[in-house]
């Protein structure tokens, strides 16, 4: 887990040549080419799906769907090269329309204000599980990823969606932008608040982290 200056992300550089690669096998036709890309993107779309839906059950589906529209609109893919936003967008699709259908979905989203005061006005806490088995550097990194996951999580969605598509999937600026039909200077903007917002909420597990190193 990385927690640099300027991104926070729960794992290293993806590796985008390899998915125009794969990309391009996959439309030559080649052998093994959709299995593999199956199992290189679920867990991702997955991922996306919920932490943006809110659950397991809804992610599922969002994922399942999203598989179904890429490959029944494969054809329409012109740059291999762009290949991850261009799933990514068709996972976004996918996630606000069950998102609007879903039994789960929130009545309404917290601004940033309030997303880091409980009932009282007091600070929320982390509900970490219990990992006291763990050796304690490990036992460290598992509550960070635990932590990241659920302050990301209570992002409102017009900046979770954002961190996660640039932190996490690394996509740029503009094809974030594209994702999400909004302009560059938006996605700067969102992911900035939405980066404070989280270095705040996570601001005693960093400086764990960093007693640790």
């Amino acid at each position: 887990m990385h927690f640099g200056n300027d991104t926070i992300t729960t794992e290293p550089r993806l590796d985008k040549q390899r998915e125009t690669e794969l990309t391009r096998a996959l439309m030559d036709g080649h052998a093994g080419a959709f299995e593999e890309f199956v199992e290189h993107f679920r867990s991702k779309i997955f991922q996306y799906s919920w932490l943006m839906c809110g659950q397991r059950e809804d992610a599922e589906e969002v994922a399942q769907e999203t598989l179904l529209r890429v490959f029944g609109s494969f054809s329409q893919l012109r740059e291999p090269e762009r290949v991850r936003p261009w799933v990514f967008r068709i996972a976004k699709n996918a996630c606000l329309m069950k998102r609007r259908k879903s039994i789960f979905a929130p009545m309404q989203e917290l601004s940033l204000d309030e997303l880091g005061a409980g009932l009282n006005g007091e600070p929320r806490a982390f509900e970490i599980g219990d990992s006291s088995s763990l050796p304690e550097d490990e036992l460290l990194r598992s509550e960070l990823r635990v932590a990241l996951h659920r302050a990301v999580a209570e992002l409102p969605e017009t900046y979770r969606a954002v961190v996660l598509l640039r932190d996490l999937e690394e996509l740029s600026t503009e094809e974030t932008a594209q994702i999400l039909d909004i302009t560059s200077d938006a996605v700067k903007t969102r992911l900035h608040r939405a980066r404070l917002a989280l270095r705040q909420k996570l601001g005693g597990y960093l400086r764990s982290a960093e007693a640790v190193g």
